[in-house]
């Protein structure tokens, strides 16, 4: 992934999940900035992902945050940047991702659980799940 879209992407997800963290809410804007980044770099070259793989990580992205949002009570923000990733890293990238987000989901839980919150922001967790794509893609 070339460091520059890595860090923009990087710092979009910051201040999502500052967002997150605050207000409990995603805005939209995020969302399609990553969006709008994959789709463009993928029609201008500039990504090993071509535009049939982003679209269908995108697809997977609208699956996955569609069951997520309806049965696990994921926020919708949340859904839409898991939707913005698929498309940014492709339906491979995006297991990778989700897996990543799934053990620091765990970990936000069990500190949940330890605080007495029943409601906690996911977007920590979508955030290090990216991180822990970042890592692997670049030792790969």
């Amino acid at each position: 992934m070339l460091p520059v879209i890595a860090s923009i992407v990087l710092l979009l997800l910051a201040t999502a999940t500052v967002c997150d963290l605050r207000t409990r809410e995603i805005p939209d804007w995020i969302s399609v900035a990553i969006g709008v980044i994959a789709v463009v770099v993928s029609l201008m070259g500039w990504w090993d992902l071509e535009i049939l793989w982003v679209i269908v990580g995108g697809l997977l992205g609208l699956l996955v945050g569609l069951g997520l949002f309806r049965f696990a009570h994921l926020g919708g923000g949340d859904a839409k940047l898991i939707i913005s990733l698929g498309l940014l890293v492709g339906p491979v990238g995006l297991l990778i991702v989700l897996f990543g987000m799934a053990i620091a989901g765990g970990v936000l839980s069990v500190i949940a659980m330890v605080r007495g919150q029943k409601d906690l922001a996911y977007g920590p967790a979508i955030l290090a799940g990216f991180v822990g794509y970042l890592g692997l893609v670049s030792q790969i």
